[in-house]
């Protein structure tokens, strides 16, 4: 098969595909090996490629970590500078993957995982699908606040309540965190910093 042929058949798995869909589109390991020593093609991660045409594909990070994990969730860090809560741009993906499921070690991107109860780990569990079709999964704007108190011995006090001060002033959803938070039970520090704040 040609490389112009091979590309042909991997443009129809997206932008973004594993490595076991090429084979089953008919692209040889030879092939799919050959195209990425050539620049055609990107590895992400162990067994996870992007068309080097669509290096522009937006938080492909994001894209390659959930496809390692499909049942994971951005989280934390990355879900806070998603949201444009925080200015700093995390150093590693943050990815939680429920309790009692597989563990991925991720090393390329930088990947730090979580797990987090199984019981509430649908709670705010959001699709975001990329114009190409890509797609990952992450906190919503509310989760993200409350994962952020619930998870302060982990990313920083300063920075959940920097996270909160900037949620509270654009769109805040103050009955949706509420509930989140008494179900995540992280209701009682984060009812204690919004008073202090929205004094």
């Amino acid at each position: 098969m040609s490389a112009a042929e091979a590309l042909d058949r991997l443009r129809h798995l997206g932008p973004v595909f594993r490595s076991k869909d090429a084979v089953a589109a008919g692209v040889s390991w030879r092939d799919l090996y050959s195209l990425r020593d050539d620049g055609e093609v990107v590895e992400l991660s162990r067994g996870l490629y992007q068309l080097a045409e669509s290096a522009g594909v937006g938080y492909v990070d994001f894209v390659a970590v959930c496809a390692r994990a499909p049942q994971g969730m951005i989280c934390l860090n990355s879900a806070i500078a998603y949201w444009d809560l925080s200015d700093e741009i995390p150093p590693e993906i943050h990815l939680c993957v429920p309790e009692g499921s597989h563990r991925p070690t991720i090393d390329h991107p930088p990947t730090s995982v979580h797990v987090f109860r199984a019981a509430t780990f649908g709670l705010g569990r959001i699709e975001v699908r990329q114009e190409h079709g890509e797609r990952f999964w992450i906190s919503d704007r509310e989760r993200t606040v409350v994962d952020a108190f619930r998870m302060r011995h982990v990313i920083g006090e300063d920075m959940a309540n920097a996270a909160l001060r900037r949620y509270l002033g654009d769109r805040p959803k103050p009955g949706r965190v509420a509930e989140l938070a008494r179900a995540l039970r992280a209701w009682r520090p984060l009812a204690s910093a919004m008073r202090v704040l929205q004094a």
